[in-house]
């Protein structure tokens, strides 16, 4: 008979790029699909946005499952932030991502992730911001970049875990925040609910 190990946690998001980051460091969890308006309110803050989504999807996520497996909820939510200020979405098309593109190239932008924990003690949020400078972009590379695909689902329509790593000169901040999930931050409001992944059964943590 085949035994299967039990979730700690489930995670508010069907983003393969979160999933993997949370396997990285050896979590057990369970996927929960949820919808909700990731409208921005007139005039909000880019932080106050993913901090607001990210617990959303995870008060969304815990109403799921209250009466099944009441298991804390993870939720994230990732914005790019143009030099200007513009948040940048997910381009519909290839004009609004050739624009995105045009506004990050030559130029630093800031990609914030908010991160929520719902728990029954209540709920707990963090915040990783990462400044991001892309090399200058040729309007032909750009196009190519399109059409490869990639930029279609991602904020601020490029993947750093891509083939938009060749546009990164440099980051400061956290890469897996740029990817879709602050690991120092996740881990941190994990362990603070009694979850370990990795160092699960070793010494001192049993």
């Amino acid at each position: 008979m085949q035994h299967t190990t039990p979730p700690d946690f489930h995670l508010a998001s069907a983003s393969p790029r979160r999933r993997e980051l949370l396997h990285q460091l050896g979590y057990r969890f369970a996927v929960l699909q949820v919808d909700i308006d990731e409208s921005p309110h007139a005039l909000e803050d880019p932080r106050a946005l993913v901090l607001r989504l990210a617990a959303r999807k995870a008060a969304a996520g815990a109403g799921l499952v209250a009466t099944t497996l009441p298991l804390p909820v993870l939720g994230a939510d990732t914005a790019v932030v143009a030099a200007g200020g513009e948040l940048l979405a997910k381009p519909a098309t290839r004009a609004e991502a050739l624009r995105m593109l045009e506004l990050l190239s030559g130029r630093a932008h800031t990609v914030l992730t908010g991160v929520a924990l719902a728990t029954p003690a209540g709920l707990r949020t963090a915040c990783s911001e990462t400044r991001v400078l892309f090399r200058r972009l040729e309007r032909a590379e750009m196009r190519r970049y399109w059409d490869s695909g990639e930029p279609r689902d991602k904020a601020g329509g490029y993947a750093i875990q891509g083939i938009a790593a060749a546009f990164v000169e440099r980051i400061e901040g956290s890469y897996s925040g740029v990817v879709g999930l602050p690991l120092f931050e996740t881990a941190r409001l994990l362990h603070d609910a009694g979850i370990e992944g990795w160092q699960r059964g070793t010494p001192g943590n049993e």
